[in-house]
């Protein structure tokens, strides 16, 4: 190479770096998450754990002799649609509960779960199916998740091989997915939207008109529209959440409402839920669930319909409920950005001042109530993604649960004044 070429190639500017592309996302589960985040540091007062959303209620009277009077039933292996008994019960009492256009066929449009954690995971791969293989034509076929979101919609709508995509979910949205933002490709190709009424975490409750919204757009864009009903009986004022199903009216064509006796009778370990609505879908659903889904213990599902027909745990249960977010209207009042929720049980609270070049908000305060307090709670961030912009929402945000007793619930509360 001759002086002058060097000379040339000295002259010319180096190429810019290419920016640096955001790392991958961590989709572990939130709890395996913080497990992490807290690893190593030790608690300053002795544990106290306000990060599972599980209820701890004293379970109902009636829970052990039924269990007791139906034990013969272990020694039979279940069925995947549970019994004649269980699914009239759950359609007498949705219809009780909600004002239906009809009455429930509980042979056709009721099916047993084990849980509605397991029910809104494979319920995303029998969508996925059922689906007109057109929808991948302008891209991976998606599934809408609000945002933050509980974590079996996503694990589902990735288990049936469809991006699962987040939904703007803010206050400004009222903590609903904000339904006029979506962009009308993504729509065509979505295979299931789902949305959860109350919210968790937020505590949101989808009007009537929302859920009518929600359902005809949907059904606009060839979706199924599944609903998360499972705080359906925990609000927090007088009027109760309305469901998906009596918007829907006569016509249950791509609806399916989920919910569980976790949440509604403090009997998280019963493992019994159900599902109910579209009946095409729900016999592909049963076809599925007959070779890959858990069935319910027929023990079990005697002591949910013991549970079905009986309201007062429950009116109790929500009282209690009540109870805690009157100590949280007073002790948190102009604090966090919090504001009485209209459902559930947690508490969303604004710690982005916290945020570092290291953490951010949520985890560095829950960082902050281990070592100071022993609170462990759950950084916002960690249940939901990045929007469009690249930016993950509730990072700034943590999640609190008042699950425990009236005492406890008020202890929880003051140790997280004192830290933050």
């Amino acid at each position: 190479m001759t002086k002058a070429a060097r000379k040339d190639r000295k002259a010319v500017p180096p190429a810019p770096a290419a920016p640096l592309a955001a790392p991958p996302e961590d989709r572990r589960s939130p709890f395996i998450r913080l497990a992490d985040l807290l690893a190593g540091i030790e608690p300053g007062r002795q544990p106290l754990s306000a990060a599972v959303g599980e209820p701890q209620h004293a379970m109902p009277d009636f829970v052990g002799p039924v269990l007791t009077n139906n034990l013969a039933g272990f020694g039979r292996y279940p069925r995947a649609e549970g019994t004649p008994t269980f699914r009239a019960a759950a359609a007498r009492w949705l219809a009780q509960r909600y004002k239906l256009a009809k009455p429930l066929d509980a042979d056709r449009e009721v099916l047993a779960l084990n849980g509605s954690r397991e029910g809104l995971f494979s319920a995303a791969i029998v969508a996925q199916r059922l689906t007109d293989p057109a929808k991948g034509a302008n891209g991976k076929p998606a599934m809408l998740l609000p945002n933050p979101f509980y974590a079996a919609y996503a694990a589902g709508a990735e288990a049936a091989g469809c991006e699962a995509v987040v939904m703007p979910t803010t206050k400004e949205s009222g903590w609903l997915p904000d339904l006029d933002a979506l962009d009308p490709d993504l729509l065509k190709r979505t295979v299931a939207i789902y949305i959860a009424s109350p919210a968790n975490p937020q505590g949101a409750i989808a009007s009537a008109d929302y859920l009518g919204k929600a359902l005809e757009l949907a059904r606009r864009n060839g979706a199924f529209l599944f609903s998360d009903e499972c705080y359906s009986e925990i609000y927090l004022g007088a009027e109760k959440p309305a469901g998906i199903l009596e918007v829907a009216g006569t016509d249950l064509t791509r609806v399916v409402a989920f919910n569980s006796l976790s949440k509604r009778s403090s009997l998280p370990g019963l493992r019994c839920g159900f599902c109910a609505g579209d009946p095409a879908f729900l016999k592909d659903f049963l076809a599925f669930r007959w070779v890959a889904a858990p069935q319910v213990p027929e023990p079990l599902q005697a002591v949910a319909v013991a549970a079905l027909e009986d309201e007062a745990h429950v009116t109790r249960s929500r009282d209690l409920y009540a109870a805690k977010f009157d100590l949280a209207d007073r002790m948190l009042a102009g604090r966090f950005g919090y504001e009485r929720p209209g459902g559930g049980f947690f508490l969303w609270l604004d710690v982005s001042h916290l945020a570092d070049d290291h953490l951010t908000g949520g985890e560095a305060a829950a960082v902050k109530l281990w070592r100071e307090q022993g609170l462990r709670t759950v950084p916002g961030g960690y249940l939901a993604r990045r929007d469009l912009t690249g930016a993950n929402p509730s990072a700034g945000f943590l999640r609190v649960a008042l699950v425990q007793d009236l005492p406890t619930c008020e202890e929880v509360l003051k140790r997280l004044v004192a830290a933050l």
